[in-house]
């Protein structure tokens, strides 16, 4: 801790705010960096490795062994070359973990900068860690309104240290939207929202798809919020059932979902679409699935046919993706290439901070950051709220391709640019 302290009386902004009373706390601190041939800029990075979550992280290790290697040459900031150091911990895809951990990068890791990904229950509580500990912290892989609400936030005011890229639910609402549309298939729609922050966030009668959706001539049926970790979803069925839905939706966990879909398929409910959030992003779920995995849809945030490239090493989506693939032998995955512009991000805001010792400096950076990524452009000044901006977003599904399968992008309404890569079928 005290350590922190020391590192943030030395910024200019404080230093000139306190002036003679802390001349000794910078003058040390800069005989230390004297001493050092070339200083450290220490990344915090919590993900969750572990847990029902863990899909989320499966594309960690090549990513991290990739931006390691990048940042083993250095990076050059005002004229000195700095190393990159990135220190990784498990949130075992538990909140209460997950604050723990950033907690424990922020203390005793003494980390200059945090980043975070994957759904609210990790990103929420590791920006709410650094948001008290005064630490410039970067998001991604949430909904910007679980992550802006969820915390607390207020659109006037915003937050000072946390930042968050990502698409939002209006997007997701207007990408389900335009599938369904196109399908022919009947309005009516049954809801399925743990009790989450994600689960609370899409079911939400005002910010959520139930307001959206009456508008486009759907009716919802919700039952209500389920807890996580559910093992009955009869009340959910004879819910859908009666009320004659041809569309689920939702936002689940992998486990949540293959027991509902297995329980529906017992009890006799066959809907003509299944697109559900979260639950089914990864190759692995809908393998495990079997043959009930084929035609069920989902949101695609990235995707090898995204015409986008790193800021940071010029890589293409395709070939981050097929390079994944090659090391690893398994798919390609949503959150490769988010877990990737996190880092391209930090670089940049390294190369373009004016003091990197000052966590204001660093802040201010991230706040200037106007990058052209592998998911797309992220610039600050545009977005819908303080500390937050959009990445592009398109609907998805499920399809059989050779011996396997793949995520065919079949909608692209709000996303042009993203090329359609199949067309939806209905589920039989």
């Amino acid at each position: 801790m005290g350590g922190k302290i020391v590192k943030r009386l030395s910024t200019r902004r404080q230093f000139i705010r306190t002036g003679a009373a802390v001349l000794a706390a910078p003058a040390l601190l800069s005989a230390t960096r004297a001493y050092a041939a070339t200083p450290t800029f220490k990344v915090g990075h919590v993900s969750p490795r572990t847990g029902p979550l863990a899909g989320f992280a499966e594309a960690d290790d090549y990513i991290l062994k990739a931006i390691t290697q990048k940042f083993g040459a250095g990076v050059e900031n005002n004229g000195k070359a700095w190393n990159i150091e990135v220190i990784s911990k498990d949130s075992q895809s538990n909140p209460n973990r997950a604050a723990e951990v950033a907690s424990e990068l922020i203390l005793s890791d003494e980390v200059d900068i945090i980043v975070a990904a994957s759904t609210p229950d990790t990103v929420n509580p590791v920006a709410d860690q650094a948001e008290i500990n005064e630490v410039p912290c970067i998001t991604t892989d949430c909904p910007w309104q679980p992550y802006f609400f969820g915390r607390g936030g207020n659109p006037g005011e915003g937050f000072e240290s946390t930042y968050h890229f990502f698409w939002g639910l209006e997007d997701v609402i207007g990408v389900f939207l335009a599938m369904w549309g196109s399908a022919g298939v009947g309005k009516n729609v049954g809801g399925l929202f743990p009790n989450d922050a994600d689960g609370n966030a899409w079911g939400d009668a005002e910010l959520g798809l139930p307001k959206p959706l009456a508008a486009a001539g759907y009716s919802l049926t919700d039952p209500g919020r389920y807890q996580p970790m559910s093992d009955d979803f009869t009340n959910q069925i004879a819910a859908f059932k009666d009320a004659g839905c041809e569309i689920v939706t939702g936002n689940m966990i992998p486990p949540d979902f293959g027991t509902f879909w297995a329980q529906a398929a017992q009890q006799g409910f066959n809907p003509k679409i299944v697109t559900i959030g979260k639950a089914l992003l990864f190759p692995s779920v809908i393998e495990g699935l079997g043959d009930r995995g084929i035609g069920l849809s989902s949101e695609v945030w990235w995707s090898p046919a995204h015409p986008f490239a790193s800021s940071l090493t010029g890589t293409s989506a395709a070939d981050l993706a097929n390079g994944y693939t090659a090391e690893t032998g398994r798919a390609w995955t949503q959150p490769i290439g988010f877990k990737h512009a996190l880092f391209e991000v930090v670089a940049d805001v390294v190369a373009r901070s004016e003091d990197l010792e000052d966590p204001a400096a660093n802040i201010a950076a991230i706040a200037g950051t106007n990058i052209q990524s592998i998911v797309g452009p992220i610039n600050w000044a545009n977005g819908p709220v303080k500390n937050v901006t959009k990445t592009p977003l398109v609907a998805g599904q499920w399809q059989k391709q050779g011996d396997g399968i793949d995520l065919k992008i079949v909608t692209n309404e709000t996303a042009p640019d993203i090329p359609l890569t199949g067309e939806l079928m209905l589920l039989s």
